[in-house]
Protein backbone atom coordinates (compact mmCIF):
# COMPACT_ATOMS: atom_id res chain seq x y z
CA UNK A 1 0.00 0.00 0.00
CA UNK A 2 1.48 3.21 -0.97
CA UNK A 3 0.53 6.36 0.92
CA UNK A 4 -0.19 9.84 -0.55
CA UNK A 5 0.23 12.45 2.26
CA UNK A 6 3.25 12.42 4.51
CA UNK A 7 4.63 14.48 7.66
CA UNK A 8 7.68 15.46 9.21
CA UNK A 9 7.28 15.12 12.72
CA UNK A 10 10.84 16.40 14.09
CA UNK A 11 12.21 16.39 17.72
CA UNK A 12 15.28 15.59 19.68
CA UNK A 13 16.71 13.43 22.68
CA UNK A 14 19.38 13.84 25.13
CA UNK A 15 22.44 11.11 24.83
CA UNK A 16 24.23 10.11 28.17
CA UNK A 17 26.25 12.76 28.26
CA UNK A 18 23.60 15.64 27.81
CA UNK A 19 24.13 16.58 24.54
CA UNK A 20 21.26 16.05 22.07
CA UNK A 21 20.12 13.70 18.97
CA UNK A 22 17.74 15.85 16.93
CA UNK A 23 15.69 13.72 14.67
CA UNK A 24 12.91 13.97 11.83
CA UNK A 25 10.27 11.15 11.48
CA UNK A 26 8.52 10.78 8.11
CA UNK A 27 5.21 9.17 8.58
CA UNK A 28 2.10 8.50 6.65
CA UNK A 29 -0.42 11.45 7.80
CA UNK A 30 -3.59 9.42 7.79
CA UNK A 31 -1.97 6.37 9.40
CA UNK A 32 -3.88 4.73 12.82
CA UNK A 33 -1.95 1.34 12.69
CA UNK A 34 1.66 0.41 13.66
CA UNK A 35 4.25 1.58 11.44
CA UNK A 36 7.73 -0.24 11.42
CA UNK A 37 10.54 2.19 11.88
CA UNK A 38 13.74 2.92 9.58
CA UNK A 39 16.57 4.54 10.98
CA UNK A 40 18.26 6.99 8.18
CA UNK A 41 22.19 7.83 9.45
CA UNK A 42 23.87 10.73 7.26
CA UNK A 43 27.78 10.48 6.64
CA UNK A 44 30.99 12.58 7.15
CA UNK A 45 30.66 15.90 7.50
CA UNK A 46 26.60 15.51 6.91
CA UNK A 47 23.42 15.85 8.34
CA UNK A 48 19.87 14.39 8.21
CA UNK A 49 18.40 17.13 5.96
CA UNK A 50 21.67 17.07 3.72
CA UNK A 51 20.78 17.33 -0.20
CA UNK A 52 17.74 15.09 -1.17
CA UNK A 53 18.00 13.32 1.90
CA UNK A 54 14.83 14.15 2.91
CA UNK A 55 13.05 13.12 -0.11
CA UNK A 56 13.83 9.87 0.47
CA UNK A 57 12.53 9.68 3.46
CA UNK A 58 9.43 11.10 2.15
CA UNK A 59 9.22 8.02 -0.47
CA UNK A 60 10.21 5.49 1.99
CA UNK A 61 7.37 6.63 3.90
CA UNK A 62 4.61 6.05 1.59
CA UNK A 63 5.75 2.48 1.82
CA UNK A 64 3.77 2.53 5.18
CA UNK A 65 6.71 3.22 7.57
CA UNK A 66 8.11 5.82 10.02
CA UNK A 67 11.58 7.03 9.20
CA UNK A 68 13.57 8.73 11.28
CA UNK A 69 16.64 10.67 10.24
CA UNK A 70 18.64 11.68 12.83
CA UNK A 71 21.30 14.01 13.54
CA UNK A 72 24.64 11.87 15.65
CA UNK A 73 25.37 13.98 18.46
CA UNK A 74 29.11 15.27 17.66
CA UNK A 75 28.11 15.69 14.02
CA UNK A 76 29.20 19.54 14.81
CA UNK A 77 25.98 21.14 13.88
CA UNK A 78 23.02 22.22 16.62
CA UNK A 79 19.62 20.87 16.83
CA UNK A 80 18.35 21.17 13.59
CA UNK A 81 20.62 23.25 12.13
CA UNK A 82 22.97 23.12 9.02
CA UNK A 83 25.80 24.84 10.01
CA UNK A 84 28.53 23.56 11.60
CA UNK A 85 28.60 25.86 14.57
CA UNK A 86 30.26 23.23 17.11
CA UNK A 87 33.36 21.75 15.44
CA UNK A 88 34.83 21.19 18.83
CA UNK A 89 32.51 18.49 18.61
CA UNK A 90 33.01 17.29 15.27
CA UNK A 91 36.78 16.97 16.50
CA UNK A 92 36.08 14.15 18.62
CA UNK A 93 32.89 12.51 16.53
CA UNK A 94 34.24 8.96 17.53
CA UNK A 95 32.98 5.86 16.05
CA UNK A 96 31.30 4.14 19.21
CA UNK A 97 30.21 7.62 19.75
CA UNK A 98 28.10 7.36 16.78
CA UNK A 99 27.40 3.75 17.79
CA UNK A 100 26.12 5.05 21.27
CA UNK A 101 24.11 7.42 19.38
CA UNK A 102 22.44 4.71 17.45
CA UNK A 103 21.79 2.67 21.06
CA UNK A 104 20.27 5.90 22.73
CA UNK A 105 17.48 5.84 19.35
CA UNK A 106 16.41 2.30 19.76
CA UNK A 107 16.19 3.03 23.57
CA UNK A 108 14.03 6.08 22.86
CA UNK A 109 11.72 4.61 20.75
CA UNK A 110 11.27 1.52 23.05
CA UNK A 111 10.33 3.79 25.69
CA UNK A 112 8.52 6.33 23.64
CA UNK A 113 10.61 9.21 24.36
CA UNK A 114 10.42 8.80 20.08
CA UNK A 115 6.77 8.44 19.40
CA UNK A 116 3.65 9.61 17.35
CA UNK A 117 -0.03 10.64 18.56
CA UNK A 118 -1.08 9.05 15.53
CA UNK A 119 0.20 5.54 15.22
CA UNK A 120 2.19 3.32 17.30
CA UNK A 121 6.00 2.48 16.28
CA UNK A 122 6.89 -1.34 15.72
CA UNK A 123 10.04 -1.22 17.81
CA UNK A 124 11.07 -4.15 18.33
CA UNK A 125 12.83 -5.39 15.03
CA UNK A 126 13.78 -1.96 13.02
CA UNK A 127 15.80 -1.84 9.92
CA UNK A 128 18.75 0.76 9.35
CA UNK A 129 20.10 2.77 6.79
CA UNK A 130 23.40 4.53 6.42
CA UNK A 131 25.32 6.73 3.53
CA UNK A 132 28.99 6.59 3.11
CA UNK A 133 30.42 6.54 7.20
CA UNK A 134 26.74 6.12 7.90
CA UNK A 135 26.67 3.30 6.34
CA UNK A 136 29.49 2.02 8.07
CA UNK A 137 27.83 2.34 11.03
CA UNK A 138 24.69 1.16 10.08
CA UNK A 139 26.73 -2.44 9.74
CA UNK A 140 28.75 -2.30 13.41
CA UNK A 141 24.81 -1.02 14.42
CA UNK A 142 23.49 -4.19 12.88
CA UNK A 143 25.75 -6.75 14.12
CA UNK A 144 25.39 -5.14 17.66
CA UNK A 145 21.99 -4.48 18.08
CA UNK A 146 19.28 -7.44 17.93
CA UNK A 147 16.77 -5.11 17.63
CA UNK A 148 18.09 -4.47 13.71
CA UNK A 149 16.80 -6.88 10.83
CA UNK A 150 17.66 -5.02 7.77
CA UNK A 151 20.60 -3.02 6.47
CA UNK A 152 20.87 -0.88 3.71
CA UNK A 153 24.03 0.99 2.74
CA UNK A 154 24.54 3.83 0.35
CA UNK A 155 28.17 4.07 -0.71
CA UNK A 156 29.21 2.85 2.47
CA UNK A 157 33.05 2.78 3.66
CA UNK A 158 34.07 -0.97 4.34
CA UNK A 159 36.58 -0.03 6.50
CA UNK A 160 37.96 3.00 7.67
CA UNK A 161 40.96 2.27 9.80
CA UNK A 162 42.06 2.34 5.80
CA UNK A 163 40.29 5.49 4.95
CA UNK A 164 42.49 7.76 6.78
CA UNK A 165 45.27 8.83 4.70
CA UNK A 166 49.28 8.49 5.89
CA UNK A 167 49.30 12.40 5.81
CA UNK A 168 46.44 12.23 8.47
CA UNK A 169 48.26 10.21 10.24
CA UNK A 170 51.44 11.53 10.66
CA UNK A 171 49.28 14.75 11.78
CA UNK A 172 47.91 12.97 14.81
CA UNK A 173 51.22 11.34 15.41
CA UNK A 174 52.53 14.72 15.44
CA UNK A 175 50.35 17.17 16.65
CA UNK A 176 47.07 14.91 17.76
CA UNK A 177 44.94 16.39 15.33
CA UNK A 178 44.10 17.02 11.76
CA UNK A 179 42.57 19.09 9.75
CA UNK A 180 40.02 18.74 6.68
CA UNK A 181 38.63 21.39 4.64
CA UNK A 182 34.57 21.50 3.72
CA UNK A 183 34.47 22.25 0.38
CA UNK A 184 31.06 23.50 0.60
CA UNK A 185 31.56 26.11 3.50
CA UNK A 186 35.06 26.37 3.21
CA UNK A 187 35.69 25.49 6.78
CA UNK A 188 38.69 24.02 9.07
CA UNK A 189 37.82 20.79 10.57
CA UNK A 190 39.93 19.42 13.06
CA UNK A 191 39.62 15.92 13.85
CA UNK A 192 41.78 14.82 17.13
CA UNK A 193 43.46 11.71 17.62
CA UNK A 194 41.00 10.03 19.77
CA UNK A 195 38.75 9.37 16.45
CA UNK A 196 41.71 7.61 15.02
CA UNK A 197 42.61 5.98 18.64
CA UNK A 198 39.13 4.44 18.93
CA UNK A 199 38.74 3.25 16.12
CA UNK A 200 41.62 1.01 16.07
CA UNK A 201 41.36 -0.25 19.51
CA UNK A 202 37.67 -0.39 18.70
CA UNK A 203 38.10 -2.13 15.71
CA UNK A 204 36.38 -6.08 16.11
CA UNK A 205 33.39 -3.80 17.19
CA UNK A 206 33.44 -0.87 14.82
CA UNK A 207 34.87 -2.21 11.45
CA UNK A 208 32.24 -2.64 9.03
CA UNK A 209 34.57 -5.24 7.00
CA UNK A 210 34.40 -7.27 10.46
CA UNK A 211 30.90 -6.71 11.96
CA UNK A 212 29.41 -7.72 8.25
CA UNK A 213 30.56 -10.63 8.36
CA UNK A 214 28.80 -12.64 11.25
CA UNK A 215 24.88 -10.99 9.77
CA UNK A 216 22.60 -13.34 8.81
CA UNK A 217 19.98 -10.45 8.38
CA UNK A 218 19.12 -9.26 4.78
CA UNK A 219 21.64 -7.09 3.47
CA UNK A 220 21.75 -4.75 0.69
CA UNK A 221 24.84 -2.68 -0.64
CA UNK A 222 24.38 0.22 -2.75
CA UNK A 223 27.35 2.32 -4.81
CA UNK A 224 28.03 4.30 -7.41
CA UNK A 225 30.59 2.92 -10.51
CA UNK A 226 32.20 6.53 -10.47
CA UNK A 227 32.85 7.41 -6.66
CA UNK A 228 35.66 9.21 -6.19
CA UNK A 229 35.39 9.45 -2.68
CA UNK A 230 34.56 5.92 -1.63
CA UNK A 231 35.28 3.40 -4.60
CA UNK A 232 32.60 0.94 -5.47
CA UNK A 233 35.54 -1.84 -4.03
CA UNK A 234 34.12 -0.96 -0.55
CA UNK A 235 30.91 -2.47 -1.57
CA UNK A 236 31.97 -5.38 -3.26
CA UNK A 237 33.93 -6.25 -0.41
CA UNK A 238 30.83 -6.10 2.39
CA UNK A 239 29.14 -7.66 -0.31
CA UNK A 240 32.16 -10.46 -0.72
CA UNK A 241 32.17 -11.25 3.32
CA UNK A 242 28.28 -10.93 4.21
CA UNK A 243 27.35 -14.55 4.82
CA UNK A 244 24.26 -14.16 4.82
CA UNK A 245 21.74 -16.07 2.65
CA UNK A 246 19.61 -13.10 1.51
CA UNK A 247 22.36 -9.87 0.28
CA UNK A 248 22.14 -7.88 -3.07
CA UNK A 249 24.80 -6.20 -4.25
CA UNK A 250 23.51 -3.09 -6.47
CA UNK A 251 26.35 -1.19 -8.76
CA UNK A 252 24.66 2.15 -10.48
CA UNK A 253 26.58 2.50 -13.42
CA UNK A 254 28.13 6.36 -13.61
CA UNK A 255 26.97 7.09 -10.02
CA UNK A 256 28.86 9.16 -7.78
CA UNK A 257 29.04 9.51 -4.11
CA UNK A 258 26.24 10.97 -3.15
CA UNK A 259 24.46 9.89 -6.44
CA UNK A 260 24.33 13.36 -7.85
CA UNK A 261 22.73 15.17 -5.26
CA UNK A 262 24.43 18.57 -3.67
CA UNK A 263 23.29 20.73 -1.01
CA UNK A 264 20.92 22.57 -0.58
CA UNK A 265 19.20 20.92 -3.22
CA UNK A 266 16.32 22.74 -4.22
CA UNK A 267 15.00 21.26 -7.73
CA UNK A 268 11.55 19.88 -8.02
CA UNK A 269 13.38 16.46 -8.61
CA UNK A 270 15.59 14.31 -7.49
CA UNK A 271 18.58 13.53 -9.31
CA UNK A 272 18.32 10.15 -11.94
CA UNK A 273 21.00 8.16 -10.14
CA UNK A 274 19.39 9.02 -6.78
CA UNK A 275 16.21 8.07 -8.06
CA UNK A 276 17.37 4.84 -8.81
CA UNK A 277 18.72 4.59 -5.42
CA UNK A 278 15.68 5.51 -3.79
CA UNK A 279 13.42 3.10 -5.73
CA UNK A 280 16.15 0.28 -4.52
CA UNK A 281 15.97 0.69 -1.21
CA UNK A 282 11.85 1.10 -1.34
CA UNK A 283 12.24 -2.28 -3.26
CA UNK A 284 14.29 -3.65 -0.79
CA UNK A 285 12.53 -2.36 2.42
CA UNK A 286 8.65 -4.05 0.96
CA UNK A 287 10.12 -6.87 0.35
CA UNK A 288 12.54 -7.83 3.55
CA UNK A 289 10.66 -5.45 6.39
CA UNK A 290 8.37 -3.47 5.69
CA UNK A 291 6.06 -6.76 5.19
CA UNK A 292 7.49 -9.33 7.36
CA UNK A 293 6.01 -6.43 10.11
CA UNK A 294 2.25 -5.53 9.01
Amino acid sequence: MKYGSIKKESGAITAEDGLKIAYDMYLPSNAVNSLPVVLFLHGFKGFKSWGAFPDACFEMARSGCAVIALNFSHNGTEGHSEDFTRLDLFARETFSRDLEDVRAVIDALQTQKIKTGSATLETDEVAIIGHSRGGHTAIAAAAEFTEVTTVITWAAVADYTKHFTDDMKADWEKQGYTEIQNARTGQLMRIDKVVYDDLLENASRLVASTRVQSLMIPCCFIHGTQDPAVPMRNSELLYQVCRSPEKERIMINGADHTFGCSHPWNEDDVPPHFLTVIDKTVEWLETYFISHNL
